[in-house]
């Protein structure tokens, strides 16, 4: 089956005055489906491949064929980057986290102020296009914050993406132009910390 381009759980303007509707709309409707096209665009060549889910295929990156594999690199790795975005971001949400992913925080960070501090660094420093993730490491069970360039999935690396933001320019460029560093501290306003938290007992889960 073809990879599909997922719908946008809330609407354009969801999340005003953080990210404007204009460039949530460009980016879910023009940016990700690119991505979507492209992907299966490659798979018509590896049909074996064409069935397995985005998960799969990522983690499975090694035997993807060399002639495509680029192309599944960045084109699924683009899909499945922004079809979490999507769901772990929403209207009325921000604040901190809490329950078991607050304790998980703690017991990797220190506390919330130091993730965040992590997050927007990795995010400011991610030299061009990329990603900052919190992730879930299955080997020493906590989270951890990495930052990966362009559209490379933490999936690739056995790593479980809990949560990440996007610091490629069309991101954010039309509301804050060359001020990453605000975007970066905007964002927290509309993480949904609920939708986060069922990634993160859902990758310690083994799911």
């Amino acid at each position: 089956m073809a990879h599909t381009l997922p719908a946008l759980p809330y609407a354009f303007d969801a999340l005003e005055p953080h990210i404007d509707a204009k460039t949530m709309e460009i980016h879910s409707q023009k940016h990700h489906k690119a991505y979507v096209d492209n992907l299966n665009k490659a798979l018509e060549a590896a049909p074996d491949l064409a069935g397995q889910d985005i998960v799969t295929l990522l983690r499975n990156i090694g035997s993807v064929p060399a002639a495509i594999k680029q192309a599944v690199i960045n084109n699924g790795g683009g899909h499945h980057n922004h079809a979490l975005f999507w769901e772990i971001m929403g209207p009325g949400a921000g604040g901190e986290p809490t329950g078991t992913l607050a304790d998980a925080i703690k017991d990797a960070f220190g506390d919330f102020a130091k993730l965040k501090d992590t997050v927007k660094n990795n995010g400011i420093t991610q030299f061009g296009s990329g990603w900052s993730w919190v992730v879930y490491n299955p080997t020493s069970g906590k989270l951890e914050a990495i930052k990966k360039p362009n559209q490379d999935s933490p999936l690739m690396e056995g790593l479980v993406p809990v949560f990440g933001v996007d610091v490629w320019e069309h991101a954010y460029y039309l509301k804050y132009q060359n001020l990453r560093a605000a975007y970066l501290d905007a964002w927290w306003n509309v993480v949904n910390w609920k939708a986060v938290e069922a990634k993160y007992v859902a990758a310690k889960a083994g799911k």
